[in-house]
């Protein structure tokens, strides 16, 4: 098995009509190498409030590296012995992330980004899928 067994990794988060954009980009930055690109999406919340969807992908072996390194920064043992209710039948693990923790330069688990990754399971079953991330993740701790 290759190094980093995801297909990719998307992180995604809202910036609601009380918040700085640069500074939540900021946050979802935190995660990214400079080089990816944050999409832009701009909704009206049910009151006509303005809210912003940002999310990027990370598909390249290197990029998606960067994203568990950042992630060693929590506590991975935790997060392994969850798996089971993290990855979907669909071979994907969700996670969410602080999303002022990660503006001030911390990585905490918390409200705010959502991190769904798809892993490579061959076959593509849960079972393999949660085997290959408790893999990755350990590599990692």
């Amino acid at each position: 098995m290759s190094g980093v067994p995801f297909h990719y990794i998307d992180l995604r988060t809202f910036c609601y009509a009380t918040e700085d954009e640069a500074r939540v980009q900021g946050a979802l930055r935190q995660f990214l190498p400079d080089e990816v690109a944050i999409d832009r999406i701009e909704n009206e919340g049910f009151n006509g409030d303005r809210i912003v969807v940002l999310s990027a992908r990370v598909e390249n072996a290197d990029e998606i590296r960067h994203v568990l390194d950042e992630l060693a920064a929590i506590d991975l043992d935790t997060i392994r012995s969850e798996l089971e209710e993290r990855v979907d039948e669909n071979c994907s693990l969700f996670l969410r992330l602080d999303k002022q923790a990660a503006y001030g330069g911390r990585v905490e688990r918390g409200p705010g980004i959502e991190l769904r990754a798809k892993i490579e399971a061959y076959p593509a079953k849960k079972a393999a899928a949660v085997e290959n991330a408790a893999d990755a993740l350990e590599s990692r701790a």
